[in-house]
C-alpha cells in the first residue's frame, strides 16, 4: 500500500488560497492565516454573529485567536523538506492539473476527467473512482485530441474509409457500415508496414 503523502498543498488557508501564515484555530476545527480570518471577521462586526468560511458554523461572542503552535511549526518543517527536483514539472513534462502553486510531474492522464495527475493526486482520484471505469493513460499534454469532440467519447476506433480515428458512438452514427479496426490493433498493423518497408530498403 502507498505511504500516504503529505505535501504543502493540504495546509492551505481557505481564504488566501496561500500557504497558512501565522495559523490559528477557530472554535469548529479549522484554521485560517491569522490575518485573513480577522479581515473576514471584522467584515462581520455589524451583526455580531461570527462564522466560519468553510461550514458556517456560528459564533457569538467573537472568538479570540491563539497561534496554532503545533500547525505553524508543521508548516515551517514542510517549508524546508526538500523534494527531489525530478517531482517538480520541467520543460516538456506534463503538469498535474490539481496542484496548486509549483505543480508536481503528471504521471497519468485520466481520460474520463480529462485531467493529468501527480502521484499523490492520481492516489486520491483512484480512491475517489474506486470500482468506476476510468480510462487512465500515460500522462499525455494531448488528451483533448484523444477525445471525440461531438460525442466526448474516447477515440478508440480506426476508421479505414476516412482514415481517422473516432469513438464507439461514430461507428453507430456517421461512420456505420465503414471498415472499422481498435485503434491499437491499426498502430500496430502501421508498425508493422514501416518495419517491413525499413528492411526492404
Amino acid at each position: 500500500m502507498a505511504e500516504p503523502r503529505v505535501s504543502l498543498d493540504d495546509f492551505l488557508c481557505a481564504l488566501s488560497q496561500d500557504l497558512l501564515k501565522d495559523p490559528v484555530t477557530i472554535p469548529c476545527g479549522h484554521s485560517y492565516c491569522k490575518s485573513c480570518i480577522t479581515s473576514h471577521w471584522d467584515q462581520e462586526d455589524q451583526m455580531r454573529v461570527y462564522s466560519c468560511p468553510q461550514c458556517i458554523q456560528t459564533f457569538s461572542p467573537r472568538p479570540a485567536l491563539a497561534r496554532n503552535t503545533m500547525l505553524a511549526e508543521v508548516v515551517e518543517k514542510l517549508k524546508k523538506t526538500k523534494l527531489p527536483d525530478d517531482c517538480y514539472a520541467g520543460a516538456g513534462d506534463v503538469q498535474c492539473d490539481v496542484c496548486t502553486g509549483r505543480k508536481y510531474k503528471a504521471l497519468k492522464s485520466c481520460l474520463m476527467c480529462l485531467n493529468s495527475y501527480c502521484q499523490n493526486h492520481l492516489e486520491q482520484h483512484e480512491s475517489f473512482f474506486k470500482g468506476k471505469r476510468h480510462k487512465v493513460t500515460e500522462a499525455t499534454e494531448r488528451l483533448q485530441e484523444m477525445i471525440c469532440q461531438k460525442h466526448e467519447k474516447i477515440l478508440e476506433v480506426f476508421c479505414r474509409i476516412d482514415q481517422k480515428c473516432i469513438c464507439v458512438l461514430c461507428t453507430k452514427y456517421e461512420h456505420k457500415n465503414h471498415d472499422t479496426v481498435s485503434a491499437a490493433e491499426q498502430r500496430k498493423e502501421k508498425q508493422v508496414f514501416k518495419l517491413a518497408i525499413k528492411l526492404k530498403g
